[in-house]
């Protein structure tokens, strides 16, 4: 994948010195706060190498944000192949995100996930990409709605891959955006 650019940031695939960040923001309670898991640092080195795989593959993924000041590695966004949710087909794209809390109320997940919008509607030609959350997650669905994703509440659904012992996670908003819907 080439990487992608915005105005602070740079959109890459995942490189060896990004592993501890990678780790750490798998690890985080407050970051994994609307996840049923924590990663172990060989769970989340194997999750590092199949996304860094699929990236290469697909040209897209979920990819490391890199702050273009510093070199930094800030997190992940990017767009990724879903299925087995109740309430869209297989291979639907998904955006996603997570972000170290040091980088948190920034704009950085915003400025990232607009710039992937546009790499899926324009460039990939998508005729949809969705996103869903946690119904309690606010932080998401706030980056859901700055960049003009609309709310389905028609759609919304108990995540299957949840389990039941935590059923506070269970409870998802959807959320989707179609190439003529306004963009922000």
């Amino acid at each position: 994948m080439k990487p992608l650019r915005t105005e602070r940031l740079i959109l890459r695939n995942w490189e060896d010195r990004d592993r501890e960040l990678f780790h750490r923001i798998n690890s985080d309670d407050r970051v994994m706060e609307f996840f049923p898991m924590r990663r172990s640092r060989a769970e989340a080195d194997a999750l590092m190498d199949r996304l860094a795989a699929g990236i290469a593959e697909n040209g897209f993924g979920l990819c490391a944000v890199e702050i273009a000041d510093t070199g930094e590695v800030a997190g992940f966004t990017g767009l990724n192949i879903t299925n087995g949710l109740p309430v869209a087909e297989d291979g639907v794209i998904e955006i996603g995100w997570r972000i170290a809390p040091e980088f948190w109320g920034k704009g950085i997940v915003s400025e990232a996930a607009r710039r992937w919008r546009d790499v899926g509607l324009d460039d990939l030609g998508l005729d949809r990409i969705i996103s869903f959350a946690v119904a309690s997650n606010h932080r998401s669905t706030a980056v859901m709605l700055r960049i003009g994703m609309r709310h389905r509440p028609d759609l919304d659904f108990d995540h299957p891959g949840v389990p039941h012992t935590h059923p506070h996670l269970k409870r998802h908003v959807f959320y989707e955006m179609l190439p003529d819907d306004p963009r922000s």
